[in-house]
């Protein structure tokens, strides 16, 4: 009975490759431990980073405005669509932050969708100062959402220079390395 066992074994392993590939054609690959293959989908991803991007940054622009590092408030994207007083209180507060989540989501899914593919921090903090001169320089002073740059302080201003670069990073660097980080996909030709 043994011997039987044996046999069948060492047959399986005699065939020539070949016929192995034709006997074992149809059948799904097996994925052994540390291979699975993993395919981001990427509206999902964007979607969950773009939430969990304004969450965390417009909790900290909050912060920094109650530090009074800037006086730019966080619900400075909720201005033309609120009363000015109204952004002002603590409802105003976490409108404007719902209203920072929105925007951030949407910048996620414009960087996922355009630009996914370059690598390493630089585009990221790109595409952040680039957002900070949309919305402090050409959008914001005509929507009533900040005052111009020459009536902002010097400190707001580099704050918000700081934070929306900051933010560019963090969404630009969490999708440069989900789409671009081979040894995830493909560890035995990456050398993990």
């Amino acid at each position: 009975m043994t011997e039987r066992k044996h046999e069948n074994t060492s047959q399986d392993e005699g065939q020539r490759p070949k016929e192995r590939q034709q006997k074992d054609k149809g059948r799904r690959p097996t994925q052994r431990q540390g291979q699975a293959h993993y395919y981001t989908k990427p509206f999902s991803f964007a979607l969950e980073l773009g939430f969990f991007a304004g969450f965390i940054w417009g909790g900290l622009h909050w912060l920094f405005y109650m530090l009074h590092f800037t006086i730019v408030p966080v619900g400075f994207l909720a201005e033309p669509f609120f009363k000015h007083e109204y952004i002002y209180t603590a409802a105003g507060h976490l409108t404007g932050w719902l209203f920072f989540i929105v925007f951030s989501i949407l910048a996620s899914l414009l960087y996922t969708f355009t630009i996914r593919k370059l690598k390493g921090p630089l585009p990221g903090m790109v595409y952040g100062i680039v957002w900070w001169l949309i919305l402090f320089i050409l959008v914001g002073p005509k929507l009533g959402m900040m005052k111009p740059l020459n009536g902002l302080t010097w400190d707001s201003i580099i704050t918000e220079l700081c934070f929306f670069l900051l933010w560019g990073l963090f969404i630009g660097y969490t999708v440069a390395m989900e789409f671009t980080d081979e040894r995830k996909r493909e560890p035995e030709q990456a050398g993990a």
